[in-house]
């Protein structure tokens, strides 16, 4: 029994490092991974046909040119677990929305005009009808955009036509346009420093032939300029030495957690293309004999100045990224 008990303990240790796997659509992988994962979860696209809400008409479209400013909402408990129009079970703590007539599911990035924030949400839900309100927002969304506590904000709700186009095409088991070209959406809601990542500064160069391995990450190539000085060379940026230090913490600060890896290769990695984000401590904890590299970024004096640098990592594709007190 004691045995039991203290590998259920490890076992819960070991989650806590390396984080936990949830059903969140991963905006990264290739569109016909995203569709496998959302008819997994029960849905499906769908445009569907104008529908009558207390008294007022709406008329759903494909509408891959839409923008549109107004106040946003959120909708967390009442709804959890709950079936969306497009046939997913409703997760409060994942990032989607709910709209009133794009396709589910769209691709949407929506920007708080009130404090800058922005964030990348699949709609896979119709709503809010509430007056002059554009768009219902998951409880987590919400967080993550700043205005969980006010209920509402303005913002700038914008359809990504080529991550909507692709995912339906997926879902439907169509072949993908030729013209569409995968990249990191969710990294357009990035705050890039200005001069970050400008490729032509640096020194460090790599032959041509391995630049296809480079450019497959392209996360680290937003926000770039990839300068070619001869056609059999091309300059890329030079990875910073990140110190495996400890983070000496006084229980009054704020960390954000990107990761926890049992090879310091891939933690240093991480840090490296995390530099543009923010300050970047890498600290060793040991499990059961194991050494665990942790990657976070801070410290912060808030928390509130903590949760706007686990947007970014969020909208980077880091979706178990979490805030440690420390």
């Amino acid at each position: 029994m004691n045995r039991l008990i203290t590998k259920i303990i490890l076992g819960a240790a070991l989650i806590g490092l390396a984080g936990c796997a949830s059903k969140e659509v991963d905006l990264d992988a290739s569109p016909y991974s995203q569709a496998e994962t959302i008819k997994d979860m029960g849905g499906s696209y769908k445009v569907g046909k104008p529908y009558e809400i207390m008294g007022q008409t709406y008329y759903p479209r494909e509408d891959y040119k839409y923008s549109e400013v107004g106040i946003a909402s959120w909708y967390g408990e009442d709804f959890h677990e709950k079936t969306t129009a497009n046939g997913e079970e409703y997760d409060m703590n994942s990032l989607t929305a709910a709209h009133r007539t794009l396709p589910l599911p769209s691709i949407v990035k929506v920007t708080n005009l009130e404090n800058g924030r922005s964030l990348i949400l699949r709609v896979n839900d119709r709503g809010p009808y509430a007056k002059n309100r554009i768009i219902d927002i998951s409880k987590r969304g919400a967080q993550l955009l700043g205005f969980q506590s006010k209920g509402t904000a303005k913002v700038r709700v914008e359809i990504m036509p080529k991550e909507s186009i692709a995912l339906k095409q997926a879902l439907l088991g169509q072949e993908l346009e030729p013209t569409y070209a995968l990249y990191n959406a969710r990294s357009e809601a990035l705050a890039i420093p200005p001069g970050a990542g400008r490729v032509s500064q640096v020194s460090n160069t790599i032959p041509a032939a391995q630049m296809s391995d480079f450019e497959k990450d392209r996360n680290y190539l937003v926000g770039a300029e990839v300068a070619q000085e001869t056609p059999e060379r091309i300059n890329v940026p030079q990875r910073p030495q990140i110190s495996t230090t400890g983070v000496i913490g006084n229980g009054k600060k704020f960390y954000v957690q990107a990761g926890a890896f049992s090879e310091e290769a891939r933690a240093q990695n991480l840090s490296a293309k995390l530099q543009r984000i923010g300050s970047v401590n890498m600290t060793v904890a040991t499990v059961n004999g194991t050494d665990f590299y942790r990657v976070r970024l801070g410290p912060y004096n808030t928390e509130d100045d903590a949760n706007t640098t686990l947007s970014k990592l969020i909208n980077y594709g880091i979706s178990n990224a979490r805030i440690i007190k420390d």
